[in-house]
């Protein structure tokens, strides 16, 4: 929400080698399967696994029974089949009858029972007819409406489509305790605990909205011990009880970015040694506690044991800082408490090990506002209503609250600074983590458990392995979006950032690290390489790089770029020996979101980079060449964010437009400087995120969040109800077939393939691997 001492800020106007560090290869992190209960207890003292007291699991048998109606009736993302002619004509995306091979591949595959690595990975491919788990979300964010504002509509839809949510809430967002309009400020006296339960009000009408069309549906509102020594709300929907709120009820920082030791980030600095609990008026926990560094990590780690999520939403950790003032961009709570999240999720998956898998969204937070906007007007109005009644807009005493039914100070604006028009992921927005090599195979990295995470399919009909876990070093976690780039000989390397923590708070830090197979098809993977970072130090600019661009030029030469802190492009390259050069600066400036690199017909790298008013790009002039200055396109400002292909006409930009979700290409090369030719408005169902094409192949998510296919221009639409996470990815495979791939929201990678001809359609979608396991 719009902190009470919020500041205006509008838009914005040398190191080592890489050096080796443990080996990649090795078993698996877990098991894939299994339950993920803990020792909490229930509200009333019972086990926490009794359905009586752990409604997000009440009922699973049933919800398995009719998991495949609920599927059909999700909401996903949009597969739009385009041919492309010059600029890029209409065609298909398809799967020709009669083909034996591609009808194959519409069937899943049997097992294989063979070892991968050094790990024993299961590749059966799981009956699409048998009862399926749809999967867990858990949403933790800092404060009441966190979630409203930065993860809609992505909660609206997992609601809709019937997933299990749970959200939790670090602090109590009691502000300054005036639960007022601009206008009532003054005659309103504060009233810390009376605001933190109007906002809580505020909440639970949002949701029951959202899961039922009544905002005054009724909540279970019970109290349970904490693995962190206090006491936490579980708010229960009576009506559709899989969707919980859970209450921490800290004390919130009041200031966005003025240093406030009583908060979050004092707590993670060591500047107190415990932060205190400010409850809510009507809150039925009654008990004040306080809670040190660990305790909140341990009571984090005890809900995620509790609900045993496949999906977890969190906001950014790492949002930078404004270049004119060095005010964070985004509120202090907000990214610290990501911090707390970060931690918890690796304590989790190292301690628990009888847990399904779980992948991680970011979320991006105050600075959606200054960029241009993702969603559509009717996703956005959706979006509005939601927070209107949040913000008690109307007034009435519907929920029979002294305290107030909703949170008047963003009554005023509801839509709070442009923020229900938009929606970006902070991380996982590449679209290369699929990849084919010379035999047909398919090869997946996704990030799991913290950990690079890689299926493997042998051949055009091979049997699915996975996934397997290849295991980083102690104290670091790998963060979400992989890059992944086949090198001259033939190796794929797999690109990403992870985050390291360190021994003391300043030693927090975000750097590129990568992986190669030891030999071109092997499933064995090197030794982690590790680039490290152009910030130098947390403090600076909080870690704020982008994920990864990687490409190989003409020559064999492989580089990698990021944005960095300051909004500018830096980049490292390789050279013929193997070593890397230094973080190069190649200039830019007001850079958002990451960077997109391919290479043209020529073999010259291309690199192009989103502003808030238009995209730059980069070119070499030959293969070999350093890469040339910073060039204005020309296009105007899209959504982020931006990826880009290598195609027979050059580089292949694909974008978002704002305010509409449809998709717009250009095609780019080096040739004499770069340039841009065949501006297309490719059109489209809406909806936002990434866009990846292969082929004839264009997806992305559309309106709606619901996963379709289109056959032609002017062909009718089809919708499927696969729920996604991050982007989609997909592959040429060969010369005459696309692949297509996402990762669930149930923590599973699920594939599909086409024809590359304009009459044919996608296969079904098929999950790789074995079932996730279920708590």
């Amino acid at each position: 929400m719009p902190d009470p001492e919020l500041p205006a800020e509008g838009p914005f106007a040398a190191h080592p080698a890489g050096r080796a560090e443990g080996p990649a290869d090795g078993p698996a992190g877990g098991p894939a399967g299994g339950p993920a209960g803990g020792p909490a207890e229930g509200p009333a003292g019972r086990p926490a696994d009794s359905p009586a007291d752990n409604p997000a699991r009440a009922g699973t048998r049933t919800r398995r029974a009719r998991a495949t109606a609920r599927r059909r009736r999700g909401r996903g993302r949009v597969v739009k089949a385009v041919g492309f002619c010059a600029a890029a004509a209409a065609g298909g995306m398809l799967l020709l009858r009669g083909n034996g091979a591609l009808d194959a591949l519409g069937r899943p595959a049997a097992t294989d029972g063979k070892a991968v690595g050094a790990a024993s990975a299961a590749s059966a491919t799981a009956d699409p007819a048998a009862p399926a788990d749809p999967g867990r979300v858990l949403q933790i964010v800092a404060h009441p409406d966190d979630d409203l504002y930065f993860m809609n509509p992505d909660l609206r839809y997992s609601i809709a489509a019937g997933h299990p949510v749970t959200s939790v809430y670090l602090t109590s967002g009691e502000a300054d305790g005036i639960n007022a309009g601009e206008a009532q400020v003054a005659a309103t006296p504060p009233d810390k605990p009376a605001y933190a339960e109007a906002r809580q009000n505020g909440i639970r009408s949002a949701y029951a909205k959202m899961a039922t069309g009544d905002r005054d549906s009724p909540w279970r509102r019970t109290v349970v011990p904490t693995a962190g020594g206090g006491h936490a709300e579980v708010d229960v929907l009576v009506a559709k009880p899989q969707v919980n709120l859970v209450w921490l009820q800290l004390r919130e920082a009041g200031n966005v970015w003025a240093d406030r030791p009583d908060s979050l980030h004092g707590l993670w600095d060591g500047k107190v040694p415990r932060l205190e609990s400010m409850l809510a008026s009507g809150s039925p926990v009654r008990q004040q506690f306080t809670y040190t560094k660990d305790q909140v990590v341990r009571t984090l780690v005890g809900f995620l044991k509790q609900y045993g999520p496949t999906t977890v939403r969190s906001q950014d950790p790492t949002p930078g800082r404004f270049p004119d003032t060095k005010h964070y961009t985004d509120h202090q709570d907000h990214f610290y408490g990501a911090r707390f999240v970060q931690v918890a999720l690796g304590a989790y998956a190292k301690e628990v090990k009888d847990r399904p898998h779980f992948s991680v969204q970011n979320y991006l937070g105050y600075f959606n506002g200054s960029l241009p906007s993702a969603l559509d007007p009717d996703e956005a109005k959706t979006k509005l209503d939601i927070l209107d009644t949040y913000a008690w807009t109307d007034r009435q005493n519907h929920c029979g609250s002294a305290a107030g039914c909703g949170d008047l100070k963003v009554a005023d604006h509801p839509a709070g600074n442009h923020w229900t028009s938009s929606i970006n992921y902070a991380r996982g927005t590449a679209t290369s983590w699929l990849t084919s090599d010379k035999e047909h195979g398919l090869w997946a990295f996704k990030v799991l458990d913290g950990q690079l995470a890689l299926w493997h399919r042998d051949g055009l009909l091979g049997a699915w392995s996975g996934p397997r876990l290849l295991p980083g070093a102690d104290g670091t976690v790998m963060d979400q979006g992989i890059s992944t780039v086949t090198l001259a000989d033939g190796r794929i390397a797999a690109f990403g950032t992870r985050t390291s923590f360190g021994a003391k708070p300043a030693d927090y830090r975000r750097e590129v690290v990568y992986t190669v197979q030891r030999a071109p098809g092997s499933q064995e993977f090197g030794e982690w390489t590790v680039l490290g970072t152009p910030e130098t130090a947390d403090e600076n600019w909080t870690s704020d790089i982008s994920a990864p661009a990687v490409a190989v030029d003409g020559s064999g030469q492989l580089a990698v770029y990021v944005r960095d802190g300051a909004y500018t492009l830096r980049g490292r390259v390789q050279s013929p020996t193997g070593t890397w050069g230094p973080w190069d600066r190649y200039g830019g400036s007001d850079l958002h979101g990451s960077p997109a690199a391919a290479t043209d017909a020529g073999g010259r790298r291309v690199v192009l980079a989103a502003t808030t008013k238009t995209v730059l790009g980069w070119a070499q002039p030959k293969a070999g060449a350093p890469l040339g200055p910073a060039t204005a396109t020309g296009l105007p400002a899209p959504a982020l964010p931006i990826t880009a292909q290598s195609r027979e006409d050059g580089v292949r930009l694909w974008f978002r437009k704002p305010d509409s979700g449809a998709v717009g290409t250009a095609s780019f090369t080096g040739d004499g400087g770069l340039k841009m030719t065949g501006l297309t408005d490719m059109g489209g169902l809406s909806g936002f995120g990434s866009v990846t094409a292969s082929g004839h192949l264009l997806a992305g998510r559309s309106a709606g969040g619901q996963l379709g296919s289109g056959v032609g221009r002017g062909r009718p639409w089809a919708r499927s109800p696969l729920m996604f996470v991050g982007a989609p990815s997909s592959t040429m495979n060969g010369k005459s077939t696309v692949d297509l791939a996402v990762m669930g929201l149930d923590g599973r990678l699920y594939v599909t393939s086409s024809a590359d001809d304009p009459n044919a359609h996608l296969a079904p979608w098929q999950p790789a691997g074995p079932p996730n396991g279920s708590p």
